[in-house]
């Protein structure tokens, strides 16, 4: 099986690893994976902060860049989610149904949970807004991660609880969104976990800075990142 990476602005910009991480886990998996260089910005913000017919051209390329693959897999909830739920109101309705978050991929089209991973860490989990109520990935991500080796899965309180990031959200409400990333941090940190997981790094980006301001050790891995490892190569 061959594959696109779709693998979004901030991953590429600022998270490389988790990239990495992903093509690493899929090649494990026995998947081809191509990447796409004429891929760009999905066109999310634009298209979330009032600007369509800069979103609908960012739409058009990544379509074309995206051409003759059956399936696009990203490491992102929200550009997932952006090309699935809100292309075809802007005119590109064929890339939708090809592209798939992560851990969807993983549980619907390879139908595999035990990936092979070795994580010995204890980690809680943080659903992503996006990937919650707009994929519904539901407890894919959490079957995948109570699969992994090594590792002890503790329930995040409040975890369906937007954790403030919002995109531009978080630049046009900065007090409002601090607030909410303090509540989640608070949860989190209560569960005694070393790590606070998530399909998104917008979010835990978010998150991580809330944690380095109070002064917390727990730190933010993406999901992939954890399921990559294994105990002859651990993560990175």
């Amino acid at each position: 099986m061959r594959v696109a990476l779709f693998v979004t602005c901030v991953n590429d910009a600022l998270y490389p690893a988790t990239g990495i991480a992903t093509v690493r886990l899929l090649r494990r998996l026995g998947v081809e994976v191509d990447f796409p260089e004429a891929q760009t910005c999905c066109g999310q913000p634009q298209f979330n902060t009032g600007y369509p017919r800069e979103a609908e051209r960012l739409a058009r390329r990544t379509a074309r860049a995206f051409e003759g693959y059956a399936y696009v897999v990203a490491p992102s909830g929200s550009c997932a989610a952006m090309v699935r739920d809100h292309y075809p109101g802007l005119g590109e309705p064929g890339l939708g149904p090809r592209t798939y978050e992560l851990t969807e991929f993983l549980v619907d089209v390879l139908g595999v949970t035990d990936v092979g991973a070795y994580y010995p860490h204890r980690v809680t989990y943080h659903p992503s807004c996006h990937g919650l109520r707009l994929l519904g990935l539901g407890d894919r991500p959490r079957r995948l991660l109570a699969a992994v080796r090594g590792l002890e899965l503790v329930e995040l309180p409040g975890a369906e609880e937007c954790c403030g990031f919002g995109g531009t959200f978080a630049v046009k409400n900065p007090a409002v969104s601090v607030a909410m990333g303090r509540d989640k941090v608070r949860g989190a940190v209560g569960t005694g976990a070393e790590v606070l997981c998530g399909a998104d790094n917008s979010c835990l980006m978010h998150l991580d800075g809330v944690l380095r301001r109070e002064g917390e050790r727990m730190r933010t891995v993406h999901i992939a990142e954890i399921l990559a490892g294994t105990e002859g190569e651990p993560p990175r």
